[in-house]
């Protein structure tokens, strides 16, 4: 229970910023709008819904990195984090705090793009849902890293590196934009080590119905996932006990 009440006020936090919020719903819906407004425009299949939606979905979780960084480092930063350290807190419970009240926003950007993809023509079914469901294991991906970066660096460089850096990096090493075989070469063995076009490509082959084409890609996030949440809990665990001493 004690996380929770933890993640009760990093919900509440979060909540204080909705501007930040509306951003990092309303700017990926921005993109799929005009996106779609070019592909209707163009004779070539470029920008087809059913591949677009899904990736607009991912760009739109890394938002999620920048809210969680951004939470820690500013606790972090004040006195507030310090004397939370008196608390009986691992340093797990405290990532497991700031990670659960982006869990519902993750769900709430990921239904708003596929709402917004129907009204585009997606196609409504089971694979809707669950797309959305399969983008779980990205949310908690980038909200590792946001994480990690946060116990790590301060507020202001966080948003350097997950608010710039970070959703670029991800953006083009997705195939959301284009598919990466056209680049071939050096750059998309870089992506696909990556986790960003698996999550991409897991979203799709859900989204398709196409179930058997799911996991190889899921248990690429999951493990980019548990790996940047587990480095975070070291990381804040560190500090924790270099500032208690």
């Amino acid at each position: 229970m004690k996380p929770l009440i933890f993640a009760s006020r990093n919900g509440k936090e979060i909540l204080r910023d909705p501007l930040n919020l509306a951003f990092g719903i309303g700017f990926p819906l921005v993109l799929m709008l005009l996106l779609s407004a070019i592909q209707a425009n163009i004779p070539v299949s470029l920008f087809e819904i059913e591949h677009l939606a899904p990736g607009i979905a991912v760009f739109g979780l890394s938002f999620l990195a920048l809210f969680s960084g951004t939470l820690i480092a500013k606790d972090r930063s004040t006195s507030y984090l310090m004397r939370l350290y008196a608390a009986p807190l691992r340093a797990a419970d405290f990532i497991l705090g700031y990670a659960l009240p982006l869990l519902p926003i993750a769900v709430a950007q990921s239904a708003v793009c596929f709402a917004t993809s129907i009204g585009l023509g997606l196609k409504p079914d089971i694979g809707t849902l669950a797309a959305i469901a399969v983008l779980l294991p990205a949310a908690a991906l980038y909200i590792g890293i946001g994480l990690l970066a946060g116990s790590v660096f301060t507020d202001k460089q966080v948003g350097g590196i997950c608010g710039a850096l970070l959703t670029n990096v991800s953006a083009w090493l997705s195939g959301t934009w284009f598919d990466l075989n056209l680049v071939g070469g050096t750059f998309k063995q870089i992506a696909e080590v990556l986790p960003f076009s698996h999550a991409v490509d897991a979203a799709r082959a859900a989204a398709a119905g196409d179930w058997g084409a799911v996991f190889p890609h899921l248990w690429w996030v999951i493990g980019y996932a548990a790996v940047a949440n587990t480095a975070a809990a070291a990381v804040f665990g560190k500090k924790m006990r270099s500032d208690n001493n």
